[in-house]
């Protein structure tokens, strides 16, 4: 049997998350608002491939851990190695990470209404990537406030069945090294080992203080993977 994890957009899209899935023939996607990801069978055939035309249209189209070759006259871009990292509930777990001391160090829940500063936040923290406007619905999203405004956050993305993904973890630089994304990651660990799933994250290989954060919380390594978006080409593009 797969393993869900070996094709994790595939096991969401026909488990914890089949409400958000749009459909053509084997192609599965998240709706364009709420996550880009698309799910693609391997190996593809050439129907496939023309379904994916259909239902994602002339874009990019991120695939997570499947590698695949596309058909001629499209392209393959963003190739990035990649580790996917898990955490079991069964394992015993390290001491929980004491909270800060600073007066921001609650942990809070985020919702609609912080939207406009969590995009702002992602796009600025994160190499300028894109917060979409319904990715709050994949799950929880967590974060911590210093003044009133937010110093880091971290959630739920992608949920094979099992499985939740961590994901969105970033600090503000004036922030780091205090302990904040640990704090949110025992937090968010926590409740996902509660509700009877196991975490996993995929992380850039070349992301040594990332890495370092995680081994540190008992996350291990499951496999490599690469990270990739074939790029859909419109009529003009083919012609």
């Amino acid at each position: 049997m797969v393993h869900p994890l070996d094709d994790p957009v595939r096991s969401a899209l026909t488990g914890p998350h089949a409400h958000l899935a749009q459909r053509c023939g084997r192609i599965l996607r998240y709706p364009p608002d709420v996550l880009r990801f698309i799910a693609i069978p391997d190996p593809p055939t050439a129907v496939d491939w023309a379904d994916v035309a259909t239902l994602v249209g002339p874009e990019q189209a991120p695939v997570a851990g499947v590698v695949v070759l596309p058909p001629a006259g499209w392209k393959v871009t963003g190739v990035g190695p990649g580790l996917q990292l898990v955490t079991d509930r069964d394992q015993p777990r390290r001491p929980r990470t004491p909270p800060g001391t600073g007066p921001g160090d609650d942990v809070l829940t985020l919702g609609p209404a912080d939207l406009p500063e969590i995009v702002e936040f992602v796009a600025r923290h994160r190499n300028g990537r894109v917060f979409l406007p319904r990715t709050l619905e994949l799950g929880v999203y967590l974060g911590i406030r210093r003044a009133g405004v937010l110093v880091a956050m971290a959630g739920e993305r992608l949920r094979p069945v099992g499985w939740t993904e961590v994901s969105a973890v970033c600090t503000d630089p004036a922030h780091r090294r205090q302990g904040l994304a640990a704090r949110l990651l025992d937090v968010l660990v926590s409740g996902i080992h509660r509700r009877g799933e196991n975490a996993f994250l995929h992380v850039a290989e070349d992301n040594a203080a990332a890495l370092g954060l995680y081994e540190q919380f008992g996350f291990r390594l499951r496999r490599p993977i690469t990270m990739a978006a074939v790029h859909i080409p419109g009529d003009r593009d083919l012609g």
